[in-house]
C-alpha cells in the first residue's frame, strides 16, 4: 500500500493578519525594505543533517542574507556610495565595518547578515566578490571593509563548524531582488530564535503621506533576542499568556541573543540624521519585549538612497539634498512602527525547527495568538449595545412659542441665546412679561 501522505504544515502568515494595530502609516507595496527603490535582498539558506552535534559536520541550520543598497538603474554602491549611519544600543555583538560607516557617513559595500562565527568567512567572500567586480580596489581605489552583522545561532546550529562559505555569499548576492522578501527560516535568520520561538528574518516598510514628504522607509531585521515571558505583541503580554502552554519545553539558557536591524530610506538624510533615526529603532525593539540584556547585541545600520556620493569626480564639491531636522519626526514614528512589525513578521513567518542534539524550537502558535488578540480587543472595545426600540411618535401637539419655557440653550422664543461677543440682548422694561 502507498504510504499515507503527510498532512500539510499549518499555514503561516504575516503579523497584519493577526488583526493587531501596527501603527498609523501605511506600508509600501511589499511591506518590505525593498519598497525603497534600488534596494535588493537575497538569501542563501543552509540546512542539512539531524541528531547529535558533530562539530564540523552538523547538523547545520544557518545561512547568509545580503542587502544591496543600489541595484539596476541606481548603479552600484561601490561607485555611487550612499550616506550611512548607525547606533549601538548594547554592544554584545558585532557589525564589522560599522566603525568606518560612523566615521565617514558612507556605505560602499553590500550589507551582510550571518551567524557569529561566520563573520570572517562572509567578509572574506565579500572582499573577493568586490575585488573581482571592481579590480581597482587596493590600487587606484581605497581598500574596503564590508559591513557584516551577526547573531548567535548555536542552540540549533553547528556554529563552530563555520559552514557558511564563499559560494553561499555569492548565492545571496546573485539572487538578490527588489521584489518580495522571504522571511522566517531563511538566510542569516535560519537558526535564529526570538523569545523562545522560532524567528529569523523579518521586514516591513512605511510610506509617508505626501504632506510629510511622501518618503518610503523600510526595516529588515535578523531577530534573535529574548525569553518567552518578554514577548509583547501590540503591547499585549502574549509571552506570559503562552508560558504555561510551553512550560515543559527545553529552551536555550544563558543566551539572551541579539538583533541586527538594517534601515533604508529614500528621504534625503545626512549621516547625523541617520544616526538619530537608527536610535529610534531601539524603541521598536523595546515594543516587542527586549530590554537589551547584558549579553545581547542590539546594533542598527541605517542608510539613505537619496544622495549618491561618487567615488570619482573631477569636481571639488558635490551637491546633496538634506531634509530639515524638524521634519524627522514622521520618520522617527515610521521606523518604530516598521521595526516592531519586522520583528513580528520574523516570528509569524518562521516554522518549527529541530537542530543540534534534538534541540527543538516551536513556531509562534498563530491561531492561539489571534484568538487572544481578538478577545483582548473585545474586552477593551466591547461592541456597542443594540439601540432600544423607538416608541411610535405621538402626533405633534399644537404648541405656541409663548408657552415653551426657556432653557440653558434656548430662549423663550425658541432661539439660541447670543454667544459671547455677539450683540447684547434687547433690554426689557421692569415688570414686563
Amino acid at each position: 500500500m502507498p504510504e499515507a501522505s503527510q498532512p500539510a504544515p499549518p499555514a503561516r502568515f504575516r503579523a497584519r493578519e493577526l488583526g493587531i494595530p501596527l501603527g498609523r502609516y501605511r506600508p509600501g507595496r511589499y511591506n518590505a525594505i525593498t519598497d525603497v527603490k534600488g534596494v535588493a535582498v537575497g538569501h542563501s539558506t543552509i540546512m542539512r543533517g539531524a541528531g547529535p552535534l558533530r562539530a564540523g559536520h552538523g547538523p547545520v541550520r544557518t545561512g547568509v542574507t545580503a542587502i544591496l543598497p543600489a541595484v539596476g538603474e541606481y548603479g552600484n554602491v561601490f561607485e555611487n556610495r550612499v550616506t550611512g549611519g548607525g547606533f549601538v544600543l548594547n554592544g554584545a555583538g558585532e557589525v564589522s565595518g560599522l566603525t568606518q560607516v560612523m566615521e565617514w557617513g558612507l556605505i560602499e559595500t553590500p550589507i551582510f547578515l550571518t551567524n557569529t562565527l561566520s563573520v570572517g568567512q562572509v567578509s572574506d567572500a565579500a572582499i573577493h566578490y568586490m575585488v573581482d567586480t571592481y579590480p581597482g580596489i587596493g590600487d587606484e581605489h581605497d581598500v574596503i571593509i564590508p559591513v557584516v552583522g551577526e547573531c548567535d545561532d548555536s542552540w540549533l546550529n553547528d556554529i563552530s563548524g563555520r559552514h557558511v562559505h564563499e559560494d553561499h555569499v555569492w548565492e545571496a548576492l546573485r539572487t538578490a531582488s527588489e521584489g518580495p522578501v522571504a522571511e522566517g527560516n531563511v538566510g542569516g535568520g535560519t537558526g535564529m530564535i526570538t523569545c523562545d520561538f522560532k524567528s529569523g528574518i523579518g521586514t516591513s516598510s512605511r510610506k509617508l503621506p505626501e504632506i510629510l514628504g511622501g518618503y518610503t522607509l523600510g526595516v529588515l531585521v535578523m531577530s534573535n533576542f529574548g525569553l518567552m515571558h518578554n514577548l509583547r505583541i501590540s503591547g499585549l503580554p502574549v509571552g506570559e499568556m503562552l508560558a504555561d502552554r510551553f512550560a515543559g519545553l527545553p529552551r536555550r539558557k544563558d543566551n539572551y541573543g541579539s538583533i541586527i536591524a538594517v534601515v533604508a530610506t529614500d528621504a534625503p538624510l545626512q549621516s547625523h540624521q541617520l544616526n538619530r533615526l537608527a536610535k529610534r529603532v531601539s524603541l521598536g525593539i523595546g515594543r516587542a519585549g527586549s530590554f537589551a540584556a547584558h549579553g545581547s547585541g542590539e546594533i542598527i545600520v541605517c542608510f539613505s538612497t537619496a544622495n549618491r556620493i561618487p567615488r570619482r569626480t573631477q569636481k571639488m564639491v558635490y551637491r546633496i539634498k538634506v531634509l530639515l531636522d524638524r521634519r524627522l519626526d514622521a520618520l522617527y514614528e515610521a521606523v518604530i512602527e516598521c521595526t516592531e512589525e519586522a520583528i513580528l513578521n520574523s516570528l509569524c513567518m518562521a516554522r518549527d525547527m529541530e537542530g543540534i542534539n534534538g534541540n527543538f524550537c516551536p513556531a509562534l502558535p498563530l491561531d492561539v495568538v489571534r484568538q487572544y488578540v481578538q478577545s483582548c480587543s473585545l474586552a477593551i472595545h466591547p461592541p456597542p449595545p443594540k439601540p432600544a426600540a423607538t416608541p411610535p411618535a405621538e402626533p405633534p401637539s399644537e404648541l405656541r412659542a409663548s408657552v415653551i419655557l426657556p432653557s440653558d440653550t434656548r430662549g423663550a422664543e425658541g432661539m439660541a441665546p447670543p454667544t459671547a461677543g455677539g450683540p447684547p440682548p434687547p433690554e426689557t422694561g421692569e415688570g414686563e412679561t
